[in-house]
């Protein structure tokens, strides 16, 4: 181009100024490339907690049916307090037998050997 000032034809403030601007381009363009090439660590976090989220409710939910079952056992029966402490507990062991499961400690019922 004639009148490029990148050529160095009488303006050579301007062309260097204009090269700076060209390195400066490049090495954003590797750092946004460099960017979203690696691994986001927020993707890796937010898997974390949602995995914990899914362990947390697999517990949560084994002592909450305990406790429903107990209490419709003791309202059914009139055997007061001890269907709902009896109950609750299996539903503390079965919320942590499927924390387990989940992860991988204990197979899976009827699983394949």
């Amino acid at each position: 181009m004639p009148g490029d000032p990148r050529e160095g034809n009488g303006g050579g403030e301007l062309s260097e100024r204009l090269r700076r601007l060209d390195e400066k381009l490049d090495a954003r363009e590797a750092e946004d490339k460099r960017k979203h090439s690696a691994p986001s660590t927020d993707a890796a976090d937010r898997s974390g907690f949602t995995r914990g989220l899914k362990l947390s409710g697999d517990f949560i939910g084994g002592v909450v049916a305990g406790f429903a079952v107990g209490w419709a056992f003791d309202k059914l029966t009139g055997w007061s307090p001890w269907g709902l402490i009896v109950f609750i507990l299996l539903g503390f062991v079965a919320g942590i037998l499927n924390v387990l499961r989940t992860l991988g400690a204990v197979p899976q019922f009827g699983g394949r050997k």
